[in-house]
């Protein structure tokens, strides 16, 4: 599953988001979301999500 659309990300989940500072490189960050930020049901670069730990960027995959 990939990170576009929003009824796929749930509070709980483990993610791979890709930070602001990250998007050229590409690099993921794993977590698990805490908030869902993005308003619309779905984002072409990716839903929205804070961390738990804080860090915020766009959902790239999602981990079962």
């Amino acid at each position: 599953m990939n990170g576009r659309n929003q009824k796929d990300v749930q509070p709980g989940m483990t993610v791979d988001i890709v930070l602001k500072a990250d998007q050229r490189t590409g690099k993921l960050t794993r977590g698990i979301v805490k908030d869902i930020l993005t308003k619309s049901t779905s984002h072409p670069h990716g839903i929205k999500v804070r961390l738990t730990d804080g860090q915020v960027g766009r959902v790239q995959v999602i981990h079962s």
